[in-house]
């Protein structure tokens, strides 16, 4: 459940009310983990997949309530937007407009009272957010022209063309700074009040980054650019049964052999920011670390691109060096090499399952529960797969039907969905988590991503009235049948702190 798809009234899920009352539903629930998609400002095609930054947040999570509240804005101001009236799916262009026209009122208050820990924000994120809040403002200054059409002195970071915009964009600068400031003040109080009621929060690294990143400006040397900051080769995927032409993704590969000799201090970095903001993290695309699919600059498709070598275990063991065991889990999804599946198991990091592609029954799948070992996660599907109830109505055929419902016993009252969290949850592995849309028992229509398409994607949002006590308590009997209820602690002092008496003040107001 991403944080965009949760429900309320301001057109996009965000970190204010709805979220703590998700919190509160997931532990009447029994529920032990909320997954949730990047958390970054996102970009091309709205992807949480394609951000600005890895390291900033959202400005669009941002919830306006408690901005109100610490005096930044008035509710009359926050009431007189359009968020969008469409209460089922996001309308990014809206709300980014909404905001925009509130960032000018917000800016002159907060400008006017700096709170007192401002400074220290800043000096706790100055590895990363001055050159990200200068990227951002560049590119509102040259109405969001790609990197490739900026002056060649600034595009290439020459010191004085940085100093010369630094010194015409403070306005815009302090802007980008603020709205990290309240993200991250929002989120930290947010996810204390998930751990302290007993939920962890599952969060996603994607493997690469946009050419049209404050990454990538500010970290040249650690991407395969040429003198003009465009990839000298781009990533994807070779062709296979679902496209002809491959995954032309564009996104610029790693020098791995630059990144070795300065320890991966990027990627250690990347990974310490993470995890201030996440309890454990999957490593999207893991298979890149062992070898990844490199496609030359100009290529019309990904037809004529080549393996290279990734950096394997000598990265996780630098990793470790300098920040010691992770939570992290593998994606180890899809046509896997046999280097790949000993990379997952040297690492003993957890890989994923899938239900929805274990059912062929001329296959018998390695996806099938009686084949797992119990270092995995199983999912009846993710945000890149239909619904269960849209893959079972549209996707899979009738012989994929007939061997899903006698594999999984599922009842003649039974929806598709419920029979295959049920399945999951049943299964060997130490994990297993649904997509809300299918506790919800959605139809396609509540797909969140179709891969290797641009435009009506992540814009998914369930509505309050769906998120009900009889789903929750149909989890947590789920949970209780098959172990996975967590176990029972005495009372900790972290949730006292937030206890029933803050409760309701965390819902509505402080950053």
């Amino acid at each position: 459940m991403h944080i965009s798809s949760l429900p309320g009234d301001y057109g996009i899920g965000n970190l204010g009310r709805e979220a703590y009352d998700f919190v509160d539903w997931l532990e009447e629930g029994g529920q032990t983990y909320w997954q949730i998609l990047p958390m970054g400002p996102v970009g091309f095609g709205d992807s949480p997949y394609s951000s600005y930054s890895t390291f900033a947040g959202n400005p669009l999570f941002i919830d306006p309530d408690q901005v109100a509240e610490a005096g930044y804005l008035t509710y009359d101001e926050i009431d007189e937007i359009d968020w969008g009236r469409n209460l089922d799916k996001v309308d990014f262009d809206k709300v980014r407009a909404g905001w925009k026209q509130l960032y000018p009122v917000m800016l002159e208050r907060f400008a006017m009272d700096l709170p007192d820990d401002f400074m220290d924000f800043l000096a706790e994120n100055a590895d990363w957010l001055g050159d990200y809040a200068l990227f951002m403002s560049i590119r509102d200054e040259l109405k969001e022209a790609p990197l490739s059409e900026w002056d060649k002195d600034i595009r290439t970071r020459q010191p004085e063309a940085v100093e010369r915009w630094r010194g015409q964009c403070d306005e815009a600068i302090l802007l980008h700074e603020m709205l990290q400031y309240f993200f991250y003040r929002q989120w930290k109080r947010l996810k204390r009040y998930a751990n302290a009621h007993g939920v962890k929060i599952l969060g996603d690294v994607p493997i690469y980054v946009p050419v049209e990143s404050a990454d990538v400006w500010s970290n040249p040397d650690i991407f395969l650019l040429d003198e003009d900051y465009v990839p000298i080769e781009m990533s994807g995927c070779p062709p296979d049964v679902f496209s002809q032409e491959g995954q032309l993704w564009g996104n610029p590969v790693y020098n791995f052999e630059y990144m070795k000799k300065e320890g991966y201090s990027w990627w250690v970095s990347r990974f310490r920011q993470l995890f201030k903001l996440c309890d454990v993290v999957r490593v999207d695309h893991f298979r890149a670390f062992d070898s990844y699919y490199c496609i030359p600059k100009g290529a019309p498709n990904a037809k004529t691109g080549v393996w290279r070598k990734g950096p394997g275990m000598d990265f996780f063991k630098a990793v470790k060096d300098q920040l010691g065991d992770l939570p992290l889990v593998a994606e180890d999804l899809g046509d896997l090499t046999e280097s790949v599946r000993e990379l997952v198991r040297k690492t003993g990091y957890p890989g994923m399952k899938i239900l929805q592609f274990a059912f062929n029954p001329a296959d018998r799948s390695t996806y099938l529960p009686h084949n797992y070992d119990k270092n995995c996660i199983v999912y009846p599907g993710t945000h890149d797969n239909n619904t269960v109830c849209g893959w079972y109505a549209g996707d899979a055929d009738r012989q994929t039907r007939d061997f899903f419902r006698f594999y999984t016993s599922m009842r003649t009252d039974e929806t598709p969905a419920r029979a295959m969290i049920r399945t999951a949850y049943a299964s060997v592995a130490d994990t297993a988590i649904a997509a809300m849309q299918d506790i919800l028992e959605l139809g396609a229509e509540a797909r969140m991503n179709i891969p290797s398409t641009v435009g009506g994607n992540w814009a998914w949002r369930a509505r309050e009235e769906q998120i009900t006590v009889e789903k929750s308590r149909w989890l947590h009997k789920l949970a209780d049948a098959f172990g996975r209820l967590p176990v029972e602690e005495d009372e900790s002092e972290e949730k006292n702190e937030v206890g029933d008496e803050e409760k309701e003040g965390a819902k509505t107001v402080v950053l």
